[in-house]
């Protein structure tokens, strides 16, 4: 038999077929493999595939083969990724804001190479999300590594940060100057990604929108604020900021009706004491900052939820109503 005029690459393409066109539902037959080596020009007889298949088992793809009736069917025994995993991931990514959908697009296409042809049709999902629009700045995928790589060489960033103004133009923020900020960690919350830094010129901790950061260019001068994060849990810090909007941080109690726990559960996390009051309410306290989103989220449970301390924040809840009844001339 006249050898092929990709000879010396037999053992990638018999890879390469195996992968793409075989699963636990579809199989492939000796003859089928052979004649799908031929269209990669590769040339070859049923006794070397039996050697070939060894091969790749060392390479870390088994194949396995079935006797059905007078034939065998061979297909991959398994993969890196289960198709569930992947489908998992996919849905991920399109229902991550922060990706855009080009993006999302070139991630779902990668993805799909590690399935076979047959399964990569199931990735083509689409997942409908209430209210999702799609972040339009590319270069969040790229932030997102400067940033890691930052704190990685314990370095601080340089960028410039934008807003959306009236003509739908981006606009940048104190008018261009570049923010010089220490990155500490990345958050996703609210469906967005977030940088949480330390800003030493004002001495705080601070968070921005990885989406409408602009040119991160890393610091020669290293990291700062070490002693603010080794006494500030991330996680933490995101479930106090509501809708990662700032506020002075305060202790608040909350009476809550008792359907309200999972509310509270899985805002504040299943460590948080809840404690009975009578057969209907239970009280919690928790360490929010308080804004008026921390309000707007108090006030959307109704009568399930109640602030009762501390006094000053019952009060500022009192203004916000003050301010909503002004606003709405009631």
């Amino acid at each position: 038999m006249p050898k092929g005029t990709n000879q010396k690459f037999k053992l990638y393409f018999l890879m390469k077929i195996m992968l793409e066109k075989t699963d636990e539902e579809h199989y492939i037959t000796m003859p089928q493999i052979l004649a799908e080596l031929v269209k990669y020009g590769v040339t070859a007889e049923r006794k070397s595939i039996y050697t070939d298949f060894d091969a790749l088992e060392k390479l870390g793809v088994e194949v396995i083969g079935e006797p059905v009736g007078s034939t065998y069917h061979y297909r991959v025994s398994s993969r890196q990724f289960e198709l569930a995993e992947l489908k998992l991931l996919v849905d991920t990514i399109q229902s991550s804001k922060f990706i855009t959908a080009r993006k999302s697009r070139e991630l779902i296409r990668k993805l799909e190479g590690f399935c076979s042809e047959h399964e990569a049709k199931k990735l083509q999902r689409q997942v409908y999300v209430s209210g999702r629009i799609k972040t339009m700045n590319e270069s969040i995928y790229y932030n997102v590594d400067a940033i890691h790589n930052a704190i990685g060489e314990n370095r601080k960033i340089r960028f410039q940060y934008y807003q959306w103004n009236l003509k739908k133009e981006m606009e940048l923020r104190h008018s261009g100057a570049y923010y010089h900020i220490s990155p500490w960690g990345l958050s996703w919350d609210d469906e967005n990604y977030y940088l949480v830094g330390y800003d030493s010129k004002d001495q705080i901790i601070k968070h921005y929108r990885v989406d409408k950061m602009l040119k991160i260019r890393m610091s020669e001068e290293e990291r700062e604020g070490k002693e603010f994060f080794e006494q500030v849990d991330i996680a933490s810090y995101t479930r106090k900021n509501f809708a990662m909007f700032g506020g002075k941080e305060e202790r608040v109690k909350l009476l809550m009706e008792n359907q309200m726990a999972g509310v509270v559960i899985d805002r504040f996390g299943k460590d948080t004491s809840m404690i009975p009051t009578d057969e209907t309410h239970f009280t919690v306290n928790v360490d929010v900052a308080v804004s008026q989103q921390f309000f707007a989220w108090v006030f959307a449970l109704g009568n399930g939820a109640k602030i009762l301390g501390p006094e000053n924040v019952v009060e500022q809840a009192k203004q916000e109503i003050k301010r909503l009844m002004k606003q709405y001339h009631l």
